[in-house]
């Protein structure tokens, strides 16, 4: 590929013009977006991260969960390719802070909210969307390949839901499956590790808007 992912400002890796000039095959394509989506996840995306805890924290039972789960993804799946394709573009100093703002939402409810109702799902599609579109600004400081365009759009989606997933089955096995049931766990758990979030959230949605 002509592109290199540059972390931590380190140097690029000498290029060597026989692959640039050779297409990559689609097993690398696939490969290459689905760790890129995923490492956009784990580790690096703690907004993210967040994000997905609070839709976990809300509920342990499984359709509540996958509700939530299911609105977020279809939400950040149309924002990421309308945005990719420059359909719809939003600048980031609008977009980051909107999504830490969504984190410190989610938090909040977790606290004050019983139940799931429709309210919270299309705040949740809503929220989905603006993440979507993060994840378009990442994937075009990526760089996609002009003759492989939706096999990497579709693998860095992939990556992202991977991603996502593991999230959720390391706080599920963390803490859902040994603590769920305990008189304490949403006094303690719940209501304390989404008030956490919350402040998070606040916190930095105005350090986006004073910067």
């Amino acid at each position: 590929s002509e592109w290199q992912w540059l972390r931590k400002d380190q140097a690029s890796t000498p290029f060597s013009l026989t692959e640039v000039f050779t297409r990559p095959s689609m097993a690398t394509t696939v490969g290459t977006y689905i760790i890129a989506g995923f490492e956009h996840i784990l580790p690096d995306g703690l907004d993210h991260i967040l994000f997905i805890l609070g839709l976990f924290l809300f509920s342990v039972k499984l359709r509540p969960l996958l509700w939530q789960v299911t609105m977020f993804t279809v939400a950040h799946t149309i924002t990421l390719g309308l945005t990719i394709n420059g359909v719809i573009a939003l600048p980031d100093n609008i977009v980051e802070p909107l999504i830490a703002l969504s984190i410190a939402y989610v938090g909040l409810e977790n606290i004050f909210a019983r139940s799931l109702h429709t309210s919270r799902l299309l705040l949740v599609f809503s929220f989905g969307l603006l993440h979507g579109m993060g994840f378009a600004s990442v994937l075009q400081d990526f760089g996609m390949p002009s003759d492989a365009f939706l096999t990497a759009l579709i693998s860095f989606n992939i990556g992202v839901e991977l991603g996502q997933l593991a999230i959720i089955s390391l706080a599920y096995l963390t803490l859902g499956l040994w603590f769920a049931k305990q008189n304490w766990y949403r006094r303690v758990v719940v209501v304390g590790s989404s008030a956490a979030i919350a402040v998070i959230g606040l916190y930095w949605t105005w350090d986006r808007v004073v910067i």
